[in-house]
């Protein structure tokens, strides 16, 4: 569970710092400053983590009440390299920093683009330049002291946010000398810039899909943990996705979870894993409904990205009402040798949360379907796989060729009963 912890503490624990650019009437001025941070993940992400961010903060030397200035914010030294786990993806990161502002004028927010060269693991963390537009209002010194700062890192699964925030004392960055002057007095203006705000993968909540024509809706990631007894030890933990697309007055369910996160250990046949789940439904209506997703249409090759296909599904709804969505159970139907029976790896989901919420019209003969209780030819019991019977036995053989070795799925490893373990249960 530490490794799988990790693996999803490196999808959003990402220790940044911020500064940037300027320009303005009068010369900009840039000053560093170098403070200590905590950030906190997203539930599920993993626990807090504290580091060291050098930060640089550019505004102009002098200006006029009533300008409107440019402050920018960049990264001189981030607090931590990417981890050993996972690569990030080009333009994925986008930082979002507030500026504290000294004459109680309050603090500026200011923006970065999601635009960002690829990083592997072990690089340094890289984010784009912080920007935002401050409208002077009063003359006098005003010093601007770089302090909290949200990252928003995206994948095919989902965005997930780390709020990291200043511990102690923050020197100021930069100061700029208002001047008295004929322009109109205003407000502070925050984070005018492109860049906007984005979704946090959390497991409160979810995506509230409202009327009014809209006929795509999308769900929020949210961190899911299986346990797919011995024949998977540890369990399985990976970020879970629930999309939803109107089509009459139901709705065609689309379920995504990690994308290649890990490297496969062994080469893997086409048609080796093939994974469904069931939906849960709460709120105004109950029960679960089944989606699954296509096997590997083409064998995967050793050390290669692993990831499960994208499950699909319908959901008619049988209540009027608010209803909400949520990962459970997962099955994973491994078949090594064609014509080999698929052995049936239930996962039960131990910690979930809601990924979407639909606003739904009850129709005639909707409802949940009933949880899928997998495949009992050979499933999990009792902490053991389940009685076989001779029509069984190519796939038990084929499960026997990868005995002890590891399946890595996203954000899972699969690790397979040993042949002579299977033996001593039948």
């Amino acid at each position: 569970m530490k490794t799988q912890r990790r693996v999803s503490a490196a999808v959003v624990a990402l220790l940044l710092g911020g500064a940037g650019i300027a320009t303005s009437a009068s010369p900009a001025l840039a000053a560093e400053t170098t403070y200590k941070v905590k950030c906190v993940p997203p539930a599920g992400g993993g626990d807090p983590v504290e580091g060291e961010t050098t930060a640089k903060v550019t505004a102009p030397a002098s200006a006029k009440v009533g300008d409107e200035v440019d402050v920018v914010w960049e990264t001189v030294k981030p607090a931590s390299n990417n981890t050993d786990l996972m690569d990030i993806p080009k333009d994925a990161v986008q930082p979002t920093g507030w500026i504290a502002l000294s004459g109680g004028m309050g603090e500026l927010k200011v923006v970065g683009e999601k635009k960002n060269p690829p990083i592997a693991k072990k690089a340094p963390m890289v984010m784009s330049a912080m920007k935002g537009k401050l409208k002077l209002t009063k003359a006098g010194k005003i010093t601007l002291t770089p302090g909290k700062y949200d990252v928003a890192v995206s994948f095919s699964f989902g965005t997930f946010v780390t709020k990291c925030a200043p511990q102690g004392n923050v020197a100021a960055g930069a100061t700029i000398d208002v001047s008295a002057g004929s322009g109109n007095g205003g407000t502070t203006n925050g984070g005018a810039t492109n860049g906007g705000t984005t979704n946090g993968g959390t497991n409160n909540g979810g995506t509230t899909a409202g009327s009014g024509g809209q006929t795509d809706f999308p769900g929020k990631a949210v961190e899911v943990a299986f346990d797919c007894g011995p024949v998977v030890p540890g369990g399985i933990k990976t970020p879970v996705t629930i999309n939803a697309k109107k089509k009459g007055g139901g709705y065609d369910l689309t379920v995504k979870t990690a994308k290649g996160a890990m490297a496969a250990p062994m080469a893997l046949p086409a048609g080796a894993l093939k994974p469904s789940m069931n939906v849960k439904l709460g709120g105004a209506d109950t029960g679960a409904v089944k989606v699954s997703g296509p096997a590997n249409a083409e064998p995967i090759p050793d050390k290669a990205p692993v990831s499960l296909s994208d499950m699909t599904g319908t959901y008619t709804p049988g209540k009027t009402g608010k209803v909400t969505l949520s990962p459970d159970q997962l099955t994973i139907d491994v078949t090594m040798a064609p014509g080999a029976a698929p052995i049936n790896v239930p996962c039960k989901a131990t910690s979930s949360g809601v990924s979407l919420e639909l606003d739904t019209t009850a129709q005639q003969g909707g409802s949940g379907s009933p949880s899928s209780t997998g495949n009992t030819s050979a499933g999990a019991s009792s902490g053991n796989l389940a009685e076989t019977g001779a029509e069984d036995e190519g796939g038990i053989k084929a499960l026997a060729l990868i005995a002890g070795t590891v399946v890595l799925l996203g954000g899972a490893v699969f690790t397979f009963t040993p042949w002579r373990r299977l033996r001593g249960t039948r």
